[in-house]
């Protein structure tokens, strides 16, 4: 009798740290499942030609577009990050070229956001790659709106490798 209430507590705390374990990890499932579905990124490729283009993403009721015209040179690869906060109160948007510096003159460029209202926007010359940091545009370049933020005519050097934005969304609690 002894040895089997024995065996049965020596196995009581295996099966405890095995259970707590096995919460332990379902609880970073579900957490990194939770982030994965709070941001988006994809890849696009940005054309030159001097014709209008546009790409767009959505997250739930909100999203980002990017329209642009470019010229020179031949199709780059770049991508486009939307993301939403855990509180719903954020909406992100991050549209740039993964080598760090586009080498296709923008004549025109506008990242558009709808469902909520833009409370920071910044546009680049070069993105942070392999050491480099981001070079933001002189103020003078680009206008950040309520929605978008797009590029001044007459003032834009016709550089562009990033754009970042981060909106208040609409969302109230009840």
């Amino acid at each position: 009798m002894a040895s089997t209430s024995g065996c049965k507590l020596s196995a009581s705390p295996v099966l405890f740290i095995l259970n707590v374990a096995l919460i332990l990890l379902l609880i970073t499932a579900k957490s990194a499942s939770a982030s994965q579905e709070r941001t988006k990124t994809e890849e696009f490729n940005v054309r030159p030609g001097g014709v209008v283009h546009s790409f767009s993403q959505k997250m739930g009721e909100y999203s980002c577009s990017f329209t642009y015209a470019s010229q020179g040179g031949t199709n780059e690869q770049w991508q486009m990050s939307v993301g939403l906060s855990e509180d719903d109160r954020l909406f992100s948007c991050s549209v740039w070229r993964p080598q760090g510096k586009s080498y296709l003159f923008f004549t025109q460029f506008k990242a558009e956001v709808t469902g909520a209202k833009i409370e920071y926007g910044s546009a680049f010359s070069q993105a942070a790659v392999g050491g480099n940091k981001d070079v933001a545009l002189k103020a003078e370049e680009y206008t950040v709106g309520e929605s978008t933020v797009t590029h001044n005519e007459g003032k834009f050097r016709a550089e562009l490798s990033k754009l970042t934005i981060i909106a208040r969304t609409r969302h109230d609690e009840l």
